[in-house]
């Protein structure tokens, strides 16, 4: 039986639910002598450090030490691309901004410590929104530019013209585990690090920098993460070089977990957003032109805010084909969160500005959305604004007709009709629409694995790569593809956690590309030791190397299935020949090129395709909704697992629900995060749910050149969600007289009812911003 394309469990399914799988700071009863962390934490937006004063800390009963920029034998930073991120700053950039550290025997005797700490401020402004930020040309990067054409001169000619803008706001990671790392040192005087981190490599790498040592001397262990979404993908790195820095002072170990309320406090969430834009379109609704700019809420520090501008500017077209474009982005400095990475990383926000604008012609033009969305597909031969061709663009016309099929489309869009006839305080809607996303990392360079396969003298096998575990599969899918590349049962095969000392030089877990790349460098291997066993095998067997095969834990000559050896057998013969039991693979992703001053080249290695159909009730009086029922067909190649798969297309789903209709980040007036625990910052919940909840993968789709036909899955989903945004406009539409409902996002009960009342022409109080919050 094959092993890839069956649906297995999750590799630590049932350690999830009973407690036994294991976690970072799950670690901490192993380290005698264990140091507790706590930050001293500013109490501004901006300000100035004009004094500190640490040492009243040691007054408190349990502290050990404390942490200040003296203690910094290296660089005192932490910044993965551009250096500016200390971790000890004379100039506070966002409220709560940790200025110290207190190390205790104890995590409450740390934490009274730290309230012990003298700290003195000169207040400084601070810029809290994007529009505050573009006005003071407080950027970190930008203009960030894609064009094609002439689009200012077709707009003047398109018989059609929209202007307008809209906000989307950011989102809070939200993962079940919190920040966390431990570190201590080694007999050998390195110093090791169990960090909660996508990106081990850079983790050591920081680390190693701000002790000032070689990354040789650097261990970092990911064992597995309770989820991460990007939020851990650089943001880990800070946590990790703190707990180091500790140990290194104290020569103990040091653990640093954030809690719930400071993780909220100290780390990125996903970029808000400010679209502009001007279309052009004909009577039909095909788009003739568009000129765009989006702005992006970076943050005190530019963190991967310019490819995750990027990745916006690139997926500003989703699935539709715009002759003539131009589209600018800028990261705009402003004194909060770092934000970061998050699940689709720029994609979702460009996404989202095209569906608002398609949406709005077509009220525009009296006509069915979806019908205008069609008009405006790809299709074979046509390229993208920035010159990649757009392979397998008849995928998304397949997809859509297949879905609207499948979905009974047309027959509830009539019986919503009736419904919404029959009931002036209650409406629903429906909404199709499509994804097109791009699967591989921007920056080339993070487009390349490595792995190291084991085999035992028993034939058992452990599997080394580059990737992390943080729930999404990446272990089991590996797990499977080695399996299948050797031949040998699941059980014969054990993924090892992610260590920087088995695999060097890592990419991060990000991207969609995990399976992609370190799944093709675990099969790079799995073959190289193939090709090693086969002469043994073919010598035990009487047959040609060329003519063995590996199957269900045996070898066997091609065309003589019932002629088998063990594959352990096999092993123990090619050991006692003194051949190497073990090997290195590696995959780089080929034909990557772009060029960010042209604005052109192929950044992806393919497209991932994908519609979903949503429909929704709308409560007039509350503003309140349920989603009905949502039917999904994605396009994921020929599936290495597909339970994994399956999960992936739900959660992100649900992910991007939460995003676009629950989830809203306020900051106050002084620059505090005011959504800053589960009591006030709406997550999606089992009551958010879908009542129908109908999901298909593509079939006949193979992906060529992707280990076994297979497309990444991590990211698409979540940009499905937007059928649910598109359904609520829908609904709210129908309780006016129609024309265009012009929105933000997220589309909270509270906006829901305004946009109804707008609609209905009624007075509309403002008060977005009376109590002082300032929404992002």
């Amino acid at each position: 039986m094959k092993i890839a394309g069956h649906p297995v469990p999750h590799e630590s399914a049932r350690g999830h639910v009973t407690g036994e799988a294991l976690y970072t700071d799950d670690l901490a009863g192993r380290f005698p002598q264990l140091l507790h962390a706590w930050p001293v934490l500013a109490p501004h937006a901006h300000a100035m450090l004009t004094q500190l004063d640490a040492s009243p800390a040691l007054a408190e009963p349990g502290v050990h030490a404390t942490l200040t920029v003296d203690d910094v034998p290296g660089e005192n930073d932490s910044g993965a691309n551009r250096r500016d991120e200390p971790l000890f700053p004379g100039e506070t950039m966002y409220h709560h901004q940790p200025v110290a550290w207190v190390l205790a025997e104890t995590l409450e005797a740390a934490r009274r410590g730290a309230g012990r700490v003298h700290a003195t401020y000169e207040v400084l402004p601070a810029l809290l929104t994007i529009p505050d930020a573009a006005g003071a040309e407080s950027l970190h990067a930008g203009p960030l530019r894609l064009h094609r054409g002439d689009p200012a001169a077709e707009l003047r000619k398109s018989p059609y013209r929209l202007d307008g803008s809209f906000e989307i706001g950011g989102q809070e990671h939200f993962y079940l585990e919190t920040m966390a790392s431990i570190a201590w040192l080694d007999e050998s005087g390195g110093v090791a690090v169990h960090s909660s981190t996508q990106h081990p490599s850079q983790t050591q790498e920081v680390v190693a920098r701000v002790l000032g040592v070689p990354r040789h001397l650097v261990t970092v262990e990911c064992l597995r993460m309770g989820g991460a979404f990007g939020g851990k993908e650089v943001q880990a790195n800070p946590w990790a070089a703190i707990a180091a820095l500790g140990a290194w002072k104290t020569r103990r170990p040091v653990r640093v977990r954030l809690p719930r309320v400071l993780d909220m406090a100290l780390t990125g969430k996903r970029h808000p957003f400010l679209a502009r834009y001007s279309a052009g379109f004909d009577e039909e609704g095909r788009l003739l032109a568009l000129e765009a700019t989006l702005y992006s809420d970076g943050g005190w520090s530019l963190d991967l805010s310019e490819p995750v501008m990027w990745r916006a500017l690139f997926h500003l077209d989703n699935a539709y084909y715009v002759p003539a474009v131009d589209v600018s982005g800028f990261v705009c400095r402003t004194h909060k969160t770092s934000q970061t990475a998050f699940r689709g990383f720029g994609g979702p926000q460009g996404m989202l500005a095209i569906e608002d604008i398609l949406d709005r012609i077509a009220r525009r033009l009296s006509l069915p959305p979806e019908v205008v969305r069609e008009r405006n597909f790809y299709r074979e031969g046509q390229t993208t604004h920035y010159g990649q061709p757009v392979k397998d663009a008849g995928r998304i016309s397949a997809i859509w007709q297949q879905l609207l099929q499948t979905s009974g489309f047309a027959g509830r869009r009539a019986a919503i009709a009736e419904f919404n006839a029959a009931h002036p305080h209650r409406k629903r809607g429906l909404a199709i629409t499509p994804v097109k996303f791009g699967i591989s990392f921007t920056a080339a360079f993070f487009n390349q694995a490595g792995a190291l396969v084991l085999v035992y003298r028993d034939g058992s096998v452990q599997v080394n790569h580059g990737g992390t575990e943080m729930g999404q599969g990446l272990h089991t899918k590996i797990r499977q593809i080695a399996a299948e590349s050797l031949g040998l049962p699941l059980d014969a095969v054990r993924i090892m956690p992610t260590r920087t000392d088995k695999v060097p030089n890592t990419s991060p877990s990000a991207a969609s590309a995990s399976t992609d790349m370190n799944g093709a460098a675990v099969a790079d291997a799995c073959d190289q030791l193939k090709a090693r066993l086969a002469p043994v095998a073919g010598a035990m067997l009487g047959c040609p190397p060329d003519a063995v095969s590996f199957s269900g834990g045996t070898a066997h000559g091609r065309g003589n299935p019932v002629q088998s050896v063990g594959f352990a057998e096999v092993v123990e013969a090619a050991y006692r020949q003194r051949i190497a039991l073990f090997a290195q693979g590696y995959y780089r992703t080929p034909g990557l090129h772009f060029n960010q001053k042209t604005g052109q080249g192929e950044p992806f290695h393919y497209f991932a395709f994908g519609a979903a159909v949503t429909e929704v009730e709308v409560d007039g009086f509350t503003g309140e909704h349920r989603v009905l029922r949502v039917d999904i067909l994605q396009d994921v190649g020929d599936s290495v697992s597909p339970l994994i798969d399956r999960g992936q297309v739900e959660g992100g789903f649900v992910q991007g629900l939460g995003w676009l209709t629950l989830e809203e980040l306020l900051w106050d007036a002084q620059g505090r995060v005011a959504t800053a625990g589960a009591s006030t910052y709406k997550l999606p919940s089992w009551c958010e749910l879908p009542e129908v909840f109908n999901v298909d993968f593509l079939e006949r789709a193979t992906e060529p050149g992707v280990i076994f036909g297979s497309k990444a899955i991590g990211e698409p989903p979540l940009m499905l969600a937007i059928s649910a945004r598109e359904a609520l406009r829908d609904a709210i539409g129908a309780f006016g007289p129609g024309g265009v409902v012009a929105l933000d996002s997220p589309l909270t009960p509270e906006r829901i009812y305004w946009a109804i009342e707008k609609g209905r022409g009624n007075l509309i109080l403002q008060t977005t911003a009376d109590s002082g919050v300032i929404r992002a």
